[in-house]
């Protein structure tokens, strides 16, 4: 198997770097681990032993599946700007996505260097074989290597960070611009105030997660699309709660992972589960960096609610959420 030279390495890093990717050097008896602990060539494909290999900026939040044996896996889904692959394991199916520089950096992918215009990516029909293990992920004719790494989980002052408030403020404008939040509407999600949504904000005014919880099973895989709306909130509400170091934070993640798993498609049952880890896409965490003074907040929101149809607003809103849930949990009753 090719592995990447120095230069290559060095080249992998710079670029992800310049693409706002933090970045943890690959440690040598990690790669070389990795190598070792390879399936034998027959039993991968002939790509597997006989393509060069892209070097990527690999989320820390697959290192164990990048890092361990090869293994078979399948194409889930082949668009211009990602493709993403269902890896079996032992503990359940996992999912790892190879990404453009300009797709939305997802906390299960590998990050090229080029963007989607350039075509670096294989189009794969779903369903056709790939391999993933040995610091490396096989698909097609394409093999993409991890060169470096990028950790998911945004770093934040303390378990418990304050945000601060005209951040906050700006957050929520941006979402809800002048309307009222009972006002505030998703395509592919039902309105009125019978629909998830105000039944979410009714849990959110009481400060009620058992509430919010039991709200859950209405949301998750409702939408359309390989993240539907519904888990995009779901997702950015766990993630919110455990990012800011709420008290039940885990117990609410844990709760919407297992509603998702016979509910929802398997990348977002994969996303829910990176979400109460803390682990998040690029864009989500820039925000709540920008949130506690890191970075340039505007920019971040604006980037957020740019990412996909729906998804960008979806996640915002469950950050929203999050927040509200820990201010008024915060508050003496």
């Amino acid at each position: 198997m090719r592995t990447a030279a120095p230069h290559e390495t060095t080249t992998a890093v710079g670029r992800a770097a310049r693409m706002g990717v933090p970045t943890i050097p690959l440690p040598r008896d990690s790669a070389q681990a990795a190598r070792r602990t390879a399936g034998p060539a027959r039993d991968l494909p002939v790509a597997a032993t006989a393509a060069p290999a892209v070097p990527a900026a690999a989320s820390t939040g697959i290192a164990e599946l990048l890092r361990g044996p090869a293994r078979r896996a399948s194409v889930l889904l082949s668009v211009p700007a990602a493709v993403y692959l269902s890896v079996p394991t032992a503990q359940g199916v996992e999912v790892v996505g190879v990404l453009t520089a300009d797709a939305a950096r997802l906390p299960l992918g590998l990050v090229l260097s080029r963007r989607a215009n350039g075509r670096p990516l294989v189009s794969a029909p779903s369903g056709a074989p790939a391999t993933v293990g040995g610091g490396r992920v096989v698909v097609g004719d394409l093999t993409v290597s991890a060169a470096a790494w990028w950790d998911p989980r945004p770093r934040l002052p303390g378990a418990r960070p304050s945000l601060l408030p005209e951040g906050v403020r700006t957050l929520r404008t941006a979402l809800y611009g002048d309307a009222p939040h009972s006002a505030f509407v998703l395509p592919g999600l039902p309105g009125g105030p019978s629909g998830p949504l105000a039944a979410l904000r009714g849990a959110v005014r009481r400060a009620d997660l058992d509430a919010a919880l039991r709200t859950a099973t209405r949301l998750v895989g409702l939408g359309p699309g390989l993240t539907p709306a519904g888990d995009d909130v779901l997702a950015g509400t766990v993630a919110g709660l455990v990012l800011l170091g709420h008290p039940a934070a885990e117990r609410f993640g844990a709760g919407v992972h297992a509603l998702a798993a016979a509910r929802t498609t398997e990348l977002s049952r994969a996303l829910l589960k990176h979400a109460a880890a803390g682990r998040v896409s690029g864009e989500f965490a820039a925000v709540v960096r920008g949130l506690v003074g890191q970075g340039d907040l505007v920019a971040a929101i604006a980037a957020l609610l740019a990412t996909g149809s729906t998804s960008g607003r979806a996640m915002t809103l469950g950050l929203c959420t999050a927040i509200d849930l820990a201010e008024r949990t915060a508050r003496p009753r």
